[in-house]
């Protein structure tokens, strides 16, 4: 048998060594795929006899580039890529020889140790180098020019991976992959395998990546039964969690035991009986809402954070709007045509009759909301409101839920905007450094975007904003809904509501020359935009989903640049409708990366999985991570990858709030490309000019909000590649119903919170309101 592959037999000699189990040593010279859900991978391992490299497929959860492996499986011919050795499982095999020791060491696969470090080490301890590290690291010190601190870094790694190494034994035959195998090591530590057979289901609430079908999976194989109460309780919990990042606050109880039996496979009665468990022990909360119309009620099923915060913050915006005290009582008074008067001398602009009733009500009531679309003036309402409320000493206080909107809005108040995790100070674990005990120091409150503010985050704002201040919400509530639950800003504008609020409609003469402008009105009325005769709006037609993808890059890559001079990576968004298919993000991330952003010798570069982040990357974070930055980085936060460490196993990217945030490899599965992102991530940004891809094959993501909140995104160009037909059908679609919600009735005046929804407000720590 000839190990290098370069002979691959005759049929016969294939079918027999595909019968026959084998054991191949081989270094691991290269990862050329892994699937990070499956562990799924294909590489390349050199036998250390000479000839070829040989191809290795199956799982290899947690082996690394430079490592020595015993492999175990079966050889086996691939129709296209040729002779193959299946691995069925493997162990890790620590090289004996100074020649292998200083490989292994220099391949990157310990931090903090790269290929001059390992030779210094091998040079110094020779043979009996790894021992020294893994029996008496202290000796590290005795190696020229490494310090104490170095050598701590160096042990404490050495350990962390010795450790993963041993969850990855438990794993093995389980389909977890090695980030989350890492993960797990991180929350755990030293009880990472006792939770992993005994409380499987911790993993998919306690530990981010692992959701509750790969804990289940876990948990077969360890023998939890099927119908366990355990596996239901938890399967409901998931059900909820999964309609949260749907949007919804809460399921109707018909909706929630019809998704978790579909997805458990298990009688609707047991379902019911683990539901009035975990309601019983307050893990999730039960609630009525009075039916309307001669409708029956809505037998509502929240998680308690989402219901403590939907119950705070409708009493928040309640006790704010009927605060006896008023921070700016200067305007209780105030002779308006005197002071708009005074406005218009000094920016030499008159405002329109929406325009001076929202600054009038900005500024006498404590709650307020300014909604309306693009050119009618908003902008301009926000400054004149500011200037006004500045001028008598108030402290104004300026928040988006973006770094880029927040840019946007300094720029055009010229006060200092910030983010509104940066504003409440939110620390690790989401706790906020301002709050109700400690209000921020504010008179006037003004939160631009609003549109994108989920129950969570908004909660955490307005319970912040101390009593007598006056709080404005600005956003276009014709936007998509915030990307995590709720709809605040279309509750607070519901029928019923005690929120006063303006909407402005009239477009303004300047706006109104603008084909972005004109057409994202004409989208949000119903009516199809128009394509010709404009120098801002374009389409360039096809029906094949595959063409408008080449279409797309070349349109960003080679046309927008010749024709208009903009900067394909920086001043050029593509957002599409989905993330899968041929014109989906995924899709197109991959060809504009490899356009704008090609391997290079020069151009350090990391495999994570599917993906290669390289320097220059445009990349963006997938979930909130407070541990990270000043005070955290957030789902949405797009940035530039300006770094990549091999020795200390880190990714840097410079965020669109110009901070820098360091990843270690272990975590880029937080990071996504994001040349092209969806519709739904682009909220709160703002872009010189955005590419929309439409295609039949995102038929059930066509809705006319989603393409109003695509084209709203750009500040001078909008470009549509794909289907007239698919344009057509994002026109026309006025959605796919409202969200599950229950802030809207809450402030009209609420139901009456029955008993087991009140004990379940006491047991928790955070009180309601």
């Amino acid at each position: 048998m000839t190990i290098g592959g370069t002979d691959r037999g005759s049929e016969g000699t294939a079918v027999a060594e595909a019968r026959t189990a084998a054991v191949l040593e081989a270094t691991l010279e290269r990862v050329t795929f892994a699937n990070p859900q499956t562990g799924y991978t294909v590489a390349r391992v050199d036998t250390g006899r000479g000839g070829d490299l040989v191809t290795v497929v199956g799982s290899l959860l947690g082996a690394h580039p430079g490592e020595t492996l015993r492999l175990r499986g079966r050889w086996g011919a691939h129709p296209q890529f040729g002779r193959q050795f299946l691995v069925e499982d493997y162990t890790t095999v620590l090289p004996a020889t100074a020649q292998g020791i200083r490989r292994y060491l220099g391949s990157g696969l310990v931090k903090g140790i790269g290929p001059k470090l390992a030779e210094r080490i091998v040079e110094h301890f020779g043979a009996d180098a790894l021992r020294v590290i893994d029996e008496e690291p202290r000796r590290l010190a005795e190696v020229p020019s490494l310090g104490p601190k170095r050598t701590r870094l160096i042990t404490a790694a050495w350990e962390e991976q010795r450790a993963v190494k041993e969850v990855m034994v438990v794993l093995q035959g389980m389909g977890v992959s090695t980030s989350l195998a890492v993960r797990i090591f991180k929350q755990y530590g030293d009880a990472s395998v006792r939770v992993v057979r005994e409380e499987p289901y911790r993993l998919a609430a306690e530990v981010w990546g692992i959701g509750f079908r790969t804990a289940d999976t876990i948990a077969a194989a360890v023998g939890i039964p099927h119908d366990s109460t355990e596996r239901v309780e938890a399967g409901l919990q998931h059900v909820l969690s999964e309609a949260t990042g749907q949007g919804h606050c809460f399921l109707p109880e018909s909706d929630l035991v019809a998704r978790a039996v579909q997805m458990l496979q298990v009688p609707a009665v047991l379902v019911g009986h683990c539901l009035a468990l975990l309601v019983a022990d307050a893990n999730v909360v039960r609630e009525e809402f009075p039916g309307t119309d001669g409708e029956p009620p809505t037998v509502a099923y929240y998680l308690v954070p989402f219901h403590r915060a939907e119950v705070a913050l409708a009493a928040a915006l309640r006790r704010l709007a009927t605060a006896d005290d008023d921070r700016m009582p200067a305007f209780a008074d105030e002779d308006w045509d005197a002071a708009l008067s005074s406005l218009h001398r000094r920016t030499g602009v008159e405002l329109a009759p929406g325009q001076r009733e929202a600054v009038r009500l900005a500024l006498t009531e404590k709650v307020a909301v300014l909604t309306g679309g693009p050119g009618c003036g908003k902008s301009f309402t926000i400054r004149s409101i500011v200037t006004l409320a500045a001028a008598t000493g108030a402290r104004v206080v300026l928040a988006a839920p973006t770094g880029r909107a927040a840019k946007r809005l300094t720029e055009l108040t010229g006060v200092e905007a910030v983010t509104v995790h940066r504003l409440l100070q939110l620390r690790p674990g989401g706790d906020a450094g301002f709050d109700r005990e400690r209000p921020l120091p504010a008179d006037l409150v003004v939160v631009d975007e609003s549109s994108m503010l989920d129950l969570l985050l908004a909660n955490k704002l307005v319970r912040a904003v101390p009593p007598g201040a006056h709080l404005l919400l600005v956003g276009d509530v014709d936007q998509l809904p915030s990307v995590g639950a709720g709809e605040v800003l279309r509750d607070v504008l519901a029928d019923g509501s005690p929120v006063p609020h303006v909407r402005l409609t009239q477009v303004f003469r300047q706006a109104s020359r603008s084909g972005v402008v004109t057409n994202a009105h004409r989208i949000n009325a119903g009516s199809p935009p128009q394509v010709r005769g404009l120098e801002d709006f374009f389409l360039f037609g096809t029906e094949d989903a595959e063409e408008a993808a080449r279409l797309t890059v070349d349109v960003v890559v080679r046309r927008i640049p010749a024709r208009f001079g903009l900067d394909p990576r920086r001043d050029v968004q593509v957002l599409t409708p989905v993330h899968r298919g041929p014109a989906g993000a995924a899709a197109l991330n991959e060809l504009l990366q490899e356009a704008l952003t090609p391997a290079r010798p020069d151009r350090a570069e990391k495999r994570f999985g599917g993906r290669v982040f390289r320097v220059g990357d445009k990349v963006s974070q997938v979930r909130n991570d407070y541990d990270k930055g000043t005070n955290g980085v957030f789902n949405g936060t797009q940035g530039v990858v300006t770094a990549i460490d091999a020795v200390q196993q880190t990714v840097t990217v410079v965020t669109d709030e110009d901070e820098t945030i360091e990843y270690d490899f272990g975590e880029l599965d937080e990071l996504v490309h994001a040349y092209a992102v969806t519709v739904h991530r682009s909220q709160g940004s703002e872009y010189p000019c955005v590419v929309v891809p439409l295609t039949t094959s995102a038929w059930m993501m066509l809705q006319r909000n989603l393409l109003y909140t695509a084209v709203t995104r750009a500040k001078q160009l909008v470009v549509l590649v794909g289907s007239s037909r698919a344009l057509t059908q994002a026109v026309r679609a006025t959605g796919s119903g409202r969200r599950h919600t229950g802030l809207a009735r809450r402030l009209r005046g609420g139901p009456r919170i029955p008993v087991d929804c009140a004990q379940s407000e006491r047991r928790h720590a955070e009180p309601a309101a």
